[in-house]
């Protein structure tokens, strides 16, 4: 056996803490013990701390960070989930948050203060440096999920003019300069964008060589109205690593990082995900009974509705029902079948329409094409449970009745699934939340309807 085969599998990276971690770290913190605590937490990276404190109950969280004191890496705030870094916001005292607020970025200093009452809010942006709070209090004038909340303030600008050597110079000498960057961008008198260079090509090109002959001048930028959502999809298109944000009157006054539209496109899919469930609003492992039966009670009231309608259609039938008994216990296939096909459709369509794969130009021929998806479906099913029923209960007609049904129910399941979240799109109402439950009720109705329509018909005299 070769030096390879006997060689053991390389473990796979760990990603996050310890499971062990957080058990131990809550007995010290029981206990008491908050050196203990410390030595455990204190050489945790900012994700896997942020992973412990949403694992403790809510007085233990502060408890811990209490006992980090100086350890505490105040870059953990931000990878908190929204519900906990709110709770912390108002149990952490202000002077905490001030000193938070003042070592972070612009963008995770706003999400850190943006939940906080007017007062302590005024409290800790009074206790900072007069430009750091100008530009924290520029980037919370613009609303939520926007690309003006989710920029960094700080950007290294150079004009045209200039040449390598002194942009290389400027860069070593001036102190309020991001910690990081990857992109130096290239501005007017007016602050303009013109275009940018990457700081790879400054450092390979001759000091002599003026940066308009190295800069890339095509440079797209974006508004800092713009929806977050829409930023991420031109970092996704063009493989962006960072984009200059400008005002309504085009001049640079921030710049979106690849980092933080990465966590923008992850809560987009997680938003599209519960939506898709009914779930809305703040719903996570964290937040409280309340928080949580507010995010879901809101649909499941209107899917109570939709389910009065969808049995007031088996009202009707009723007689039918007691003519035939096996109707009942056949009728639930055909609207479960159709529930799910509905399904399948309307997730592919809501994401779709999230990402701009749908639209007007293609729409008819996507929904030609999910209409001959649900009679192909259609016509495999009904083959299924017309020879199911006839081994089931013997009777070809109710084999027949049921078949039937069951082609009416896919077609009209999948043309559902798509039609309602394009019209509801058209509303300009997202149809993540909504398109579930009344594509559930159209097949559930149209599958009774067919089914104990079509036995009325044919089965019972």
């Amino acid at each position: 056996m070769s030096e390879v085969q006997n060689q053991e599998p390389a473990r796979r990276a760990e990603v996050g803490p310890d499971e062990g971690l957080v058990p131990a770290v809550s007995a010290a913190l029981a206990q008491g013990d908050f050196a203990t605590a410390r030595a455990l937490a204190e050489n945790l990276r900012p994700a896997d701390l942020a992973d412990v404190i949403e694992l403790l109950s809510p007085v233990q969280r502060v408890e811990l960070i209490q006992a980090l004191g100086s350890a505490f890496d105040f870059e953990t705030l931000s990878e908190l989930e929204e519900s906990v870094r709110d709770q912390l916001g108002e149990a952490l005292p202000n002077e905490l948050l001030a000193r938070a607020v003042t070592e972070l970025e612009t963008d995770d200093a706003a999400y850190v203060i943006e939940s906080l009452e007017e007062a302590d809010k005024e409290e800790i942006l009074a206790q900072l440096p007069r430009d750091e709070r100008a530009a924290l209090e520029r980037n919370l004038e613009y609303p939520e999920e926007t690309a003006g909340r989710l920029m960094q303030a700080d950007f290294v600008a150079v004009a045209p003019y200039w040449n390598v050597g002194r942009v290389i110079d400027y860069m070593r000498e001036t102190e309020d300069l991001p910690d990081t960057f990857s992109e130096i961008f290239v501005v007017d008198p007016g602050y303009k964008v013109l275009g940018s260079v990457e700081l790879s090509r400054v450092l390979r090109s001759k000091r002599h060589m003026r940066v308009e002959d190295i800069m890339d001048g095509n440079r797209a930028t974006v508004l800092a109205t713009d929806a977050q959502e829409d930023v991420a999809r031109q970092f996704e298109r063009y493989d962006l690593m960072s984009a200059p944000v400008v005002d309504a009157n085009q001049r640079l006054v921030g710049v979106v990082m690849v980092d933080d539209v990465v966590d923008v496109i992850k809560d987009e899919a997680e938003a599209d995900i519960k939506a898709l469930a009914g779930v809305v609003g703040e719903d996570s492992v964290s937040a409280t009974v309340l928080e949580t039966a507010r995010s879901r009670v809101p649909w499941l009231v209107v899917n109570l509705g939709t389910a009065i309608i969808s049995s007031s259609v088996i009202q009707l039938f009723d007689a039918t029902i007691e003519q035939m008994v096996a109707l009942a216990v056949l009728m639930p296939i055909v609207a479960s079948m159709g529930g799910n096909a509905g399904t399948q459709t309307m997730t592919v369509t809501v994401r779709a329409l999230a990402t701009d794969r749908l639209g007007r130009v293609n729409a008819y021929r996507v929904i030609a094409r999910e209409a001959g998806v649900g009679l192909l479906n259609g016509l495999i099913l009904s083959l299924l449970m017309a020879t199911v029923v006839l081994m089931w209960f013997g009777s070809g007609p109710l084999g027949l009745v049921i078949a039937a049904a069951t082609i009416v129910n896919m077609i009209v399941a999948a043309l559902a699934g798509i039609l309602i979240p394009l019209a509801l799109h058209e509303l300009d109402l997202d149809p993540a939340p909504a398109a579930g439950v009344f594509v559930t009720m159209v097949t559930d109705v149209v599958g009774f309807f067919a089914f104990l329509g079509l036995a009325s018909l044919w089965l019972v005299k």
